[in-house]
């Protein structure tokens, strides 16, 4: 994508002004837009604002938009969190030096239906943070049209919980044709499945639910990588595998 003008915003302020312009972007790593058909004058660049830490505390993590992938893919403390569970979901993406540009806040932003960064913390107790919208909980965030509104940071309460995150890929450094986070927390279990192939949703399983019965939640689709009846079956043996290792067998 080319742009006829480039602003490094000193503010979140000026940043959000220039957003509202039908003609701007919000660009990070600049990777993700390249997935995106749409055309562009101005884009905005948020480098300046200090958006790129993860911030850890007794009770959260609260991650920068402008992190990059391979920051949670290093991160210890969250790694530690999520027993591996963040790492394994972006290990696959692409490379090292794709996972160097790319940002959480354009893989979250983006809600592209092969998120594996979407489809993970879906499954957490995870909130985003809006610069006008405020505080809000990631899976609501995930079912709503965009706007242009900026998302700042991610959130991600430490609540106990055991969690796996499971994909099915053709090749190695593919998208994923399917993807599933499952995570067990405060004595309630939740399954997120995303590559359906629209973007990752997130469900609340019922007392005894077995994993066809979860994957027999969720919509599927067909396109190049697989069927809808292929992902649909994927998706019950990836929930199992998910079931399996945070002790939860159904």
């Amino acid at each position: 994508m080319m742009f006829s003008e480039y602003l490094l915003a000193d503010s979140l302020e000026q940043a959000y002004e220039a957003n509202q312009k039908k003609s701007s972007v919000i660009v990070a790593g600049n990777l993700w837009l390249k997935m995106e058909d749409k055309q562009a004058k101005t884009a905005v660049d948020l480098s300046r604002l200090g958006l790129g830490e993860i911030e850890e505390t007794e009770s959260e993590f609260v991650i920068g938009a402008m992190a990059t992938l391979r920051d949670l893919e290093c991160h210890e403390g969250l790694n530690a969190y999520t027993k591996g569970a963040v790492r394994e979901a972006v290990r696959h993406i692409v490379g090292v030096q794709f996972r160097n540009c790319a940002t959480v806040g354009g893989s979250i932003s983006g809600r592209f239906g092969f998120s594996d960064v979407l489809t993970c913390f879906l499954a957490m107790e995870t909130n985003v943070r809006l610069f006008k919208g405020g505080e809000i909980p990631l899976a609501e965030f995930a079912e709503r049209e965009r706007d242009r509104d900026i998302l700042t940071h991610l959130i991600v309460r430490k609540t106990p919980m055991e969690i796996s995150y499971q994909s099915m890929r053709n090749e190695a450094v593919d998208f994923p044709v399917v993807a599933v986070a499952a995570a067990k927390r405060q004595g309630r279990l939740f399954v997120s499945v995303g590559a359906r192939p629209s973007r990752a949703k997130l469900v609340e399983a019922a007392a005894g639910e077995s994993a066809g019965e979860l994957a027999a939640r969720f919509t599927y689709g067909t396109n190049a990588r697989a069927s809808a009846e292929y992902r649909r079956h994927v998706a019950g043996v990836l929930i199992g595998r998910a079931l399996k290792e945070i002790g939860d067998v159904k």
